[in-house]
């Protein structure tokens, strides 16, 4: 049974810790109704954009014209898997989630008899990840120097990607990510962006059958598509933010919760054992008096 003076140490030091994750808990608040607009706000532009480049595609994507990033190598022998997490931790089961979609796919695709490759946006993907396949790791993004995400970003994860792409370093890229739900909700996603995947269209006007494109349908798609694949990786880089916001600000609220209930169950142990002294001494005082 601990004395005291321990006691009395560990409810000061659990006091401490509740103090600091109740301050990240309060900040993560704040970033995550930034990040939260921010993903929202693009969540428009991008289905937009790939419903337009969807229309097109399905013009095109029979043609011997059709642009190398929709008609693809030929081939799914060798895969990019762009596995995108946070720069931090303290954020529950975010990266984690993240990380075991991606590892289910690896693990899929060499039973298969595929080739895999990583490239990492984050380093806590890149630790978890490379235990096992940091024999297969070609490239990784720190992005921990960045304060607020833009579209910069995206577009230079973007170029490095498209370079590899045109130098046949692979024939699939897909990038893994936690689409952003609720705060306790975040959604792990994989997403293939090479060669581009697109779902039929909703309506007619989008199908591209009463556009007319100049110079060509296919010069259009060709230019929209490096730009749709930037567009999906901003995308994937605003849903992380708010995703990390919402599971920090959640698994913060849990410590400061926990940590309450572990001050109240010291608390109670200290009195109960303070109470056992002084017991204890009175006896002894007793007992000596009755002795005289």
């Amino acid at each position: 049974m601990p004395n005291l003076k321990d006691l009395k140490n560990r409810i000061a030091s659990v006091k401490s810790t509740r103090k600091i994750t109740k301050a990240m808990q309060m900040v993560a608040a704040a970033k995550l109704r930034r990040a939260q607009e921010a993903a929202e706000m693009a969540r428009p532009y991008a289905e937009k954009m790939e419903a337009v480049m969807g229309g097109l595609a399905q013009s095109v994507g029979g043609s011997d014209s059709a642009p190398r990033l929709l008609a693809g190598t030929g081939s799914d022998k060798v895969h990019l898997l762009v596995v995108m997490t946070a720069e931090r931790g303290l954020c529950g089961g975010f990266n984690s989630s993240i990380v075991r979609l991606a590892r289910q796919r690896i693990d899929s695709l060499l039973a298969s008899g595929k080739t895999v490759k990583i490239l990492t946006v984050g380093k806590k993907g890149r630790e978890q990840l490379k235990r096992d396949h940091a024999d297969r790791f070609v490239g990784h993004v720190d992005l921990s120097d960045v304060k607020r995400l833009g579209y910069a970003n995206a577009a230079e994860i973007a170029s490095g990607i498209l370079g590899r792409f045109d130098a046949g370093e692979f024939d699939v890229a897909t990038i893994f990510f936690n689409r952003f739900q609720s705060v306790i909700a975040q959604i792990p996603t994989a997403t293939q962006v090479i060669p581009a995947h697109f779902e039929a269209p909703r309506d007619a006007g989008e199908g591209g059958t009463l556009y007319d494109y100049e110079p060509s349908e296919e010069g259009v798609l060709a230019d929209l598509l490096p730009r749709g694949v930037a567009t999906q990786i901003f995308t994937a880089l605003l849903e992380n933010a708010a995703s990390e916001q919402g599971a920090r600000m959640s698994a913060m609220d849990n410590a400061t919760r926990n940590a309450g209930e572990m001050i109240e169950r010291l608390t109670i142990e200290y009195n109960r054992s303070r109470q056992a002294v002084i017991t204890n001494e009175l006896i002894e005082i007793i007992s000596g008096a009755e002795a005289l």
